[in-house]
């Protein structure tokens, strides 16, 4: 099974030159080809005489293991991924033979490059499960992604993921198939508590339950950085459902001039509603569905009263822990 890799283009900045160029680079002792270098004391050697005056221990550690990871640790037939300067857009490439070192290069100030053959479908961002967005937050240049079994689904190579003994327990399909038991009043109640652990403030249903669904409005306060006034749609679907561009567009006529919405739902979104959802000229709509709920749900499931947790989980069996 192929590692997953991550390599960033300076916040995006050189994404569309990696693409042009077939490869992914980085920059780092500038003056001198790595060619020569077999291992990671061979980087440090070259690290330490490039920078005499970096005594850092944790500095030039940090920096050699990502010289060494994208030097060395990348293997032909690995996945790699970099995030676009539009950055709900993630590309990704097949590692193959070859490293070369291109100083001067006017398109991108990076010489130290790898081969890639880039992929003609960019993944979106916001396709990801919960645990694979935090990864892809990480502020290294080069890192190693461990949700490498995603990864091969989302770009078409399930058959390269080694398979089990006996049909595994799906956790998630359990958390939704119990979500879906709820009645009216619970899944609004659940939803509520839900949006006060990521942060809002002020949150009220105004409209929409009975149908399965919860409209619900709110503020965002992101740590007291910003915040932001979003419109919440949850909707309930069977498991298995692609919800329409259609649908997602529907709710961009209830949110409020300067605020934004949100999509939660058990299903999934057919591609074309991710375009919607960020078209521009229109407020942005955050899309949520069920694996990433449950990944929510689990992050914050000590953020939500125990009385509320004790109830669900003695009549639903809906446990988290």
């Amino acid at each position: 099974m192929p590692n997953v890799w991550c390599v960033r283009a300076e916040f995006g900045k050189y994404a569309q030159a990696f693409l042009k160029g077939g490869y992914a680079a980085i920059g780092w002792i500038e003056d001198n080809s790595l060619a020569n270098c077999k291992s990671r004391d061979d980087i440090q050697l070259l690290y330490r005489a490039t920078y005499p005056h970096e005594t850092s221990n944790i500095v030039i550690g940090q920096q050699v293991g990502q010289i060494a990871r994208f030097l060395i640790e990348i293997q032909p037939g690995d996945i790699v991924i970099t995030p676009d300067g539009n950055t709900e857009l993630l590309h990704h490439g097949i590692v193959e033979e070859g490293y070369r070192f291109e100083p001067n290069d006017p398109a991108c100030p990076y010489m130290h490059r790898r081969n890639i053959k880039w992929q003609p479908e960019p993944l979106l961002r916001s396709g990801l499960s919960v645990p694979l967005q935090n990864t892809m937050r990480s502020s290294l240049t080069v890192f190693s992604v461990s949700q490498v079994e995603e990864i091969l689904r989302l770009v078409g190579r399930e058959k390269e993921i080694p398979p089990t003994k006996a049909k595994p327990y799906d956790p998630t399909n359990a958390v939704l198939e119990q979500v879906l038991k709820l009645d009216d009043k619970e899944f609004e109640i659940l939803v509520g508590h839900l949006l006060t652990a990521l942060g809002f403030e002020g949150s009220e249903v105004v409209g929409k339950t009975g149908d399965g669904g919860v409209d619900a409005t709110g503020e965002l306060n992101v740590s007291n950085l910003a915040k932001i006034r979003i419109f919440v749609q949850a909707k309930r679907y069977k498991l298995g459902t692609k919800i329409s561009a259609n649908t997602v567009k529907s709710l961009r006529t209830a949110i409020p001039f300067g605020g934004q919405g949100a999509f939660i739902t058990t299903a999934d979104f057919q591609r074309s509603a991710f375009d919607v959802a960020l078209e521009n000229g229109f407020p942005r709509i955050g899309l949520i569905n069920g694996e990433q709920l449950v990944d929510l749900l689990v992050e914050h499931w000590d953020d939500i009263p125990s009385e509320f947790q004790d109830q669900l989980s003695l009549k639903r069996g809906l446990v988290l822990s």
